[in-house]
């Protein structure tokens, strides 16, 4: 069997800019979930808030988070944590699990989800939102994506989600927000299947993408909110109403109710790509919404991916409105009424330093396999108080599971570092890599020397193909230190063989760590 490598900690730090403001009393900081955490969805039981995201083809899968308040968040779970219930080999990061949609009737936890490409539509349950979750409820009638339920006042449950219009879409991008109503002794949809809204809220503008549906009811009205012109810059979120739940649906005269696209490309430290709101009811009667956006640098990068922000929603004459257009998103607002005192909301947002001596028995929550483990080459039991990797033959190319943990890049401004011993078997290569996906990641490890001795090495793999960019050959040591930092675009490479930090390689190009630059919809990650 092959040797396991040995880790003795990683340690993470961010430290940006934007996050150096002092919060005054009474406010939080945006984002509040720093890092890759799209698609936000949100509901309240009792006196708890509770709300998932996207993770795509990471795993454990869906986590859960639990709050009072609304600001301190805190993981308790993830909907999709057994190997049993889904299956991601094969699929391009971006595949998998998105945009899954929260609600809490009865108590009971739902959580309705598309398995893409790999078994569409489902419904998980749970009594605990910590856990267990039920295995997925397969919806095989139901194609698209983004499904969500409502659960009416007379005790109908209503099934929502995202398909191709009726007949030929008359253009790319052309989608309908479709309802039909579920069943929820058979969790099965019953009934007339209909369309709620074809295109969006002005057809004759061929709006993109409308999908993220969910409604609300209040004061006799049924509120539709959606998620228009697709998760890139021109995201937007409208709303409609109706006296009905079939509709026919109103959209608000000034829509949308949420977006960042008619500001200045070239505004200080923008947020870009909001939209995909959730709305939920204080306790106190207010209401707020969560939603992602991204912070981009240079314009049009950004490496931490599509994150979790909260504002207030203000009710005029009748219609929710999360944002006036023309102002930015702000970094610092205030809170909820019922906040929990000025408390620091590290490790979710804001700068911190975050260390794992891997001294527990089991992995913390903060970190995820790229896809679903088939084996156990983890163990934090059998050299206590460290880290065991044993080495895969798949790299980080692979469409499998690859030997490699991930933790969210957070931050634009970072550092992630790690110690690890040496020597290791003839053929392993350990170290810290920085990933994107399949195709987009650096690799900064240690392997045995040709020539004998102990080599480090930089590789990189982008859209010109896998290459190593630095090597040098280090002195027999027992133990190695590496890190990776990162400023924007400017990643660098260093090491420790005991006499202090030097550099392998410094401003290497971190964009192509970027979403816009590797494609798909995740951020930055980052491990052993």
């Amino acid at each position: 069997a092959q040797e396991p490598v040995l880790f003795d900690w990683f340690e993470y730090r961010g430290n940006d800019a934007v996050f150096d403001t002092p919060v005054p009393a009474g406010s939080y900081r945006n984002p509040i979930l720093a890092g890759f955490h799209p698609d936000p969805s949100i509901t309240r039981a009792g006196d708890r808030f509770y709300l998932v995201t996207s993770s795509f083809a990471f795993f454990p899968g869906i986590p859960v988070f639990e709050s009072t308040d609304l600001v301190h968040w805190k993981q308790i779970g993830n909907v999709i944590d057994r190997p049993s219930q889904l299956d991601f080999d094969g699929l391009g990061m971006s595949r998998g699990v998105f945009a899954p949609a929260i609600e809490y009737h009865d108590g009971t936890f739902y959580v309705a989800n598309t398995a893409v490409d790999s078994g569409g539509n489902f419904i998980a349950t749970a009594k605990n939102p910590a856990g267990p979750w039920s295995d997925p409820i397969w919806l095989p009638t139901i194609g698209g994506i983004d499904p969500s339920l409502f659960f009416d006042e007379d005790g109908r449950v209503y099934l929502l989600n995202n398909d191709a219009p009726v007949g030929t879409p008359r253009y790319d991008g052309h989608r309908a927000i479709w309802m039909q109503e579920l069943e929820l002794a058979t969790m099965k949809p019953v009934g007339r299947r209909e369309v709620l809204i074809d295109g969006g809220v002005d057809p004759s503008k061929n709006p993109i993408w409308i999908e993220g549906p969910h409604i609300y009811k209040r004061e006799g009205w049924y509120y539709l909110n959606s998620a228009e012109g697709g998760t890139g810059p021109q995201h937007s979120q409208v709303i409609l109403r109706s006296r009905n739940v079939w509709g026919p649906y109103q959209p608000y005269g000034r829509n949308p109710i949420l977006t960042q696209r008619d500001l200045p490309a070239d505004r200080v430290h923008p947020i870009t790509n909001a939209g995909h709101a959730d709305l939920v009811e204080g306790p106190d009667g207010r209401w707020w919404a969560t939603f992602l956006a991204s912070r981009n640098y240079e314009q049009q990068h950004y490496n931490t991916g599509r994150e979790t922000f909260l504002l207030p929603v203000a009710w005029k004459d009748g219609w929710p409105v999360i944002l006036e257009p023309g102002l930015e998103i702000p970094y610092v607002a205030p809170g909820p009424a019922f906040m929990a005192k000025a408390g620091n909301q590290s490790p979710s947002t804001g700068n911190f330093t975050w260390r794992d001596e891997f001294d527990q028995p089991e992995l913390g929550k903060a970190w995820m396999f790229v896809r679903v483990p088939k084996q156990d080459w983890v163990s934090l039991t059998s050299h206590p108080g460290q880290l065991a990797i044993t080495p895969l033959s798949e790299g980080l190319d692979t469409l499998r599971n690859p030997a490699f943990l991930a933790r969210r890049q957070q931050h634009t401004t970072f550092e992630a570092s790690t110690e690890l011993r040496l020597p290791m078997e003839a053929g392993t290569e350990a170290g810290i890599a920085a990933f994107q996906n399949e195709t987009h990641w650096y690799f900064l490890g240690v392997r045995h020397a040709k020539q004998g001795g102990q080599e480090l090495f930089l590789e990189r793999s982008s859209s010109a193909g896998e290459q190593i960019v630095a090597t040098a050959v280090i002195p027999d040591v027992d133990r190695l230190q590496l890190k990776i930092e990162g400023a924007g675009s400017d990643y660098s490479f260093g090491f420790n063989t005991g006499s202090g930090w030097q550099w392998l390689k410094q401003d290497e190009d971190g964009s192509i760590l970027s979403t816009d630059v590797a494609g798909g919809f995740i951020g930055a990650v980052l491990g052993p």
